[in-house]
């Protein structure tokens, strides 16, 4: 069965006289779909029998555990920029993709959800793997949708994957009974959704509030631009660049806008937030003007918000009206894609250069360098930093890799200390800090770009949340090397609990088992380095394998991150060591 597919038209002619499952499939390769994770299960066993005659044309990636699906396909989204496409079943199934629509929600990723459900008829009757799953997953999607009818599909399917891509993107989940999956409808033509009558995902650039923009940012003498992941989604990385380059404006990025520009641009000044450096920080409360694109003051990066950078007047281009004010308040608000509106700005703005705001920048980066930085990559002590060995890895990838992190102190380190030449290269759960995050989102990584190395950097509480897919990488083997920094606790918690309890390390430390005999279990070669002196020859080997890898290095055990932004407290506070807290 094949399909008359028309590039450049808005309709495609299809075969006739299709059932559900075949139009689903027909249409995710109208889409663009060219891979696919999940799961099968009997409530959606018919789309599963139609992937059978497809698998020339689309490819499934089996996964072990429906979360892996769901980070698997947000990985893939998040390199790729297309969407990532999930199949799962009805029940479990379904909910177990909840933590994963959660973080792309919050992340702002583009996933469509395929969820199959019991016959129409047996709905509201607890059926066996019934579950409300329109009601359940309501609040963790940007739109979800439940098809009993394969009439509706074509219409349902075309919203679905235009409401994922447009405007803020975000998970989308349609939710179809079984009958509609088996049921056959003639299907001449599939037309893709480019409107919505009540959704306006683009906002009109406002040009008076752009005009008032340029002219304070031009009479600015310590304007700071701070960066999220609004210009990655946009795919305004030139247009931010000729945007700064014009202006002179130092530029920093949250953790999800890390990599919209290489970190070694001559403007860059490093990350805000929590565990940011130490300039970006302590200079937002001094900066006369704040220019915030794409971003949305998470509370990670504001700190206290009423001793947020109160001295100095906010410019904020956002594509989300509901960003504007939510949590700082905007002195002019740009909204629209900073792909169109930068572009606008970059047209009235002056080219400046700013050299003393500049000198307080660097300034804070040797004090930064002296008291933390140099201590973390050249430690003194025996046992082995989680900052080192980001260093090491560095020396060894020179920022061409695809870096993706798990959660916790390793993920801060890695953000902190990791290089990147090209954009989407730094890929984490951000927003919701999901723990088993990097191991699928590494292999729907590698399906996003084939051609570049992927690195997943783990603690050992993360990997074994969703260790399991160590067998979709012994299965379809995609070229994914796994680090574990191993120091024998939940590392972000214990570090709390150091400070902030008074070291009472309640059921922090984690007995884990032989990482590299589990994987070579899956047939997945590794190593386990312990002296500093195996560390560069260990990183290479795996670097230079053909094929995934797992190299797990034990790191001290009762390491920290500085700086910090104590919770609570102003970014004004961020501390370079644990005796300042």
């Amino acid at each position: 069965m094949d399909q008359k597919l028309h590039g450049n038209s808005d309709e495609t002619t299809l075969p006739k006289n299709l059932t559900g499952s075949q139009v689903v499939l027909e249409i995710f390769r109208y889409e663009g779909v060219i891979t696919i994770f999940g799961y099968p299960g009997g409530a959606i066993i018919p789309i599963y029998d139609a992937l059978y005659d497809y698998q020339e044309k689309l490819e499934h990636i089996l996964v072990r555990h429906e979360q892996g699906a769901i980070h698997a396909a947000q990985g893939y989204a998040r390199v790729s920029g297309k969407v990532g496409v999930v199949l799962a079943t009805s029940g479990p199934g379904a909910t177990n993709l909840v933590t994963g629509l959660a973080d792309a929600l919050l992340d702002s990723t583009p996933i469509v959800c395929i969820t199959g459900q019991v016959y129409a008829h047996l709905l509201g009757t607890d059926a066996f793997q019934e579950i409300d799953v329109i009601g359940i997953t309501t609040p963790v999607t940007k739109w979800n949708y439940q098809v009993t009818d394969a009439e509706e599909l074509p219409t349902v399917l075309a919203k679905a994957f235009y409401v994922a891509r447009s405007g803020r993107p975000g998970p989308v989940v349609i939710d179809v009974t079984k009958n509609a999956q088996l049921q056959k409808i003639a299907f001449y033509q599939y037309k893709p959704c480019d409107f919505l009558r009540s959704y306006k995902p683009i906002p009109v650039p406002d040009m008076e509030l752009v005009v008032q923009a340029a002219m304070l940012i031009n009479a600015a003498k310590r304007p700071f631009v701070i960066i999220g992941q609004g210009v990655l989604l946009g795919k305004a990385e030139t247009e931010l660049l000729r945007f700064i380059e014009k202006t002179g404006i130092p530029v920093a990025w949250t953790i999800m806008g890390m990599s919209a520009i290489p970190t070694d641009h001559p403007l860059a000044v490093g990350m805000v937030g929590m565990h940011g450096n130490y300039g970006p920080n302590l200079l937002t409360n001094e900066c006369d003007v704040l220019i915030a694109i794409g971003m949305r003051f998470d509370d990670r990066v504001t700190g206290r918000l009423d001793q947020y950078a109160t001295q100095a007047k906010v410019v904020h281009l956002d594509i989300d009206r509901a960003e504007i004010d939510k949590n700082v308040k905007a002195d002019i608000p740009v909204c629209g894609d900073c792909k169109d509106t930068l572009p606008l700005l970059t047209g009235l703005v002056m080219t400046k250069v700013h050299h003393e705001w500049h000198k307080r920048f660097k300034d804070c980066a040797v004090i930064e360098n002296k008291e933390v930085i140099r201590n973390e990559i050249y430690p003194s002590g025996n046992e082995l930093t989680m900052a080192e060995v980001i260093y090491n890895l560095n020396e060894l990838t020179k920022g061409e890799a695809i870096i993706v992190t798990d959660v916790g102190q390793h993920q801060m380190i890695t953000c902190r200390y990791a290089s990147y030449k090209h954009s989407r290269s730094n890929i984490t759960s951000g927003g919701l800090g999901t723990m088993g995050f990097a191991i699928p989102a590494a292999i729907g990584a590698s399906y996003g770009d084939a051609t570049r190395q992927v690195i997943a950097i783990m603690g050992d509480g993360g990997i074994q949340m969703n260790i399991q897919e160590l067998g979709t990488i012994m299965q379809f083997k995609p070229n994914v090397k796994l680090v574990i920094l191993n120091n024998s606790f939940l590392g972000m918690v214990r570090q709390w609990q150091e400070f902030f309890h008074e070291r009472r390390y309640s059921f922090v430390a984690i007995e884990s088992p032989d990482f590299v005999q589990v994987a070579q279990g899956y047939g997945i070669p590794g190593k386990r380095v312990e002296q500093r002196e195996e560390l560069q020859s260990a990183l290479q080997q795996m670097l230079h394998h053909k094929g995934s890898y797992l190299l797990e290095i034990v790191v001290g055990k009762e390491d920290n991150i500085f700086p910090m932004v104590p919770q609570g407290k102003s970014v004004s506070d961020v501390v370079l060591h644990k005796n300042e807290i």
